[in-house]
């Protein structure tokens, strides 16, 4: 059994911002919805059976009291924010379980869901569909991964340390280094992708790496460019460090999720036609039928 972890938040984004504007930079107040959905029933005719769909209801979070700028509402077109609901219902009615999150994000909700299902022996594997870096840390062998909604591409272990330079339980430390511009908080002055590739390899996590430059490891020291620089920089700014690790670690809780079978598509409720109609794409109801009547045979 394949499951599938879709981060509804990003499709929405990803189908807000990829439709044409207006010439008054407006778009359609209801084609992010669509698109979100009718890509979601795509998976369904290629042959998902469990699915699940994290959205975040409420854009602010616990991590927003951590940090100032960490990413808020402000700035976000209202016909977008205006869609967050109109998709949940959309999901509900489609049949699609859904994590709509308040005080945690749709990220914490990926990564809880991947971590129950990672321990089910039911599980072949679990694909988490979004391209954000901080779910890199929830990749496990080639038993979680992370798919790209758009090309198709997986990410496995190997993947995350081709692309980072670090291993999966290493992303928290490597974003509160380098910072992470799509969340608001801007990492350590100084510290760039390769600094921070090259130091975590060697020493994992940021707790242990030493504050004098002397007591790096000489590999380490003689291959970073401006070590002495880089381990100022870190000593001097440990709370900063730690907070933006805080930050960029994502709470996993298992209450979110009973078991995959919780996630097992049984097709649309009879609604989601009239849903449908609203959107101006009645088509949508169609398909997701058709899929329905398909699985359940003669």
């Amino acid at each position: 059994m394949v499951v599938f972890l879709v981060d509804g938040t990003y499709e929405l984004f990803r189908h807000h911002f990829g439709q044409r504007a207006a010439p008054d930079g407006s778009r359609s107040p209801h084609a992010a919805t669509r698109g979100v959905l009718a890509h979601l029933i795509g998976m369904l005719e290629g042959g998902a059976s469990h699915l699940g769909v994290a959205t975040d209801h409420v854009i602010e979070s616990f991590r927003n009291a951590l940090w100032p700028t960490y990413k808020r509402g402000e700035g976000v077109p209202t016909e977008l924010l205006a869609q967050f609901p109109l998709l949940e219902a959309g999901l509900d009615a489609l049949g699609v379980a859904l994590f709509a999150m308040v005080e945690l994000e749709a990220d914490d909700a990926l990564a809880s869901a991947a971590a129950v299902l990672c321990a089910d022996l039911a599980v072949d594997q679990v694909r988490i569909a979004t391209p954000d870096k901080d779910l890199a840390q929830c990749v496990r062998g080639q038993r979680v991964v992370q798919l790209d909604s758009r090309s198709g591409a997986l990410t496995d272990e190997a993947g995350v340390w081709v692309r980072f330079g670090v291993g999966p339980s290493s992303i928290p430390d490597w974003l509160a280094l380098v910072g992470d511009a799509a969340d608001g908080f801007p990492g350590l002055a100084g510290w760039g992708r390769s600094s921070a590739s090259a130091v975590l390899a060697h020493y994992l996590h940021i707790e242990a790496i030493p504050d004098d430059v002397a007591d790096w490891d000489p590999a380490v020291r003689a291959g970073v460019r401006g070590a002495p620089r880089l381990a100022g920089v870190l000593a001097a700014e440990r709370e900063l460090a730690r907070r933006f690790k805080e930050l960029a670690t994502l709470r996993v809780d298992p209450s979110l999720l009973a078991s995959a079978d919780a996630l097992s598509w049984r097709g649309p409720r009879t609604d989601f036609a009239d849903l449908c109609a609203h959107l101006g794409a009645p088509g949508l109801a169609e398909r997701a039928w058709h899929v329905a009547e398909r699985r359940a045979g003669p």
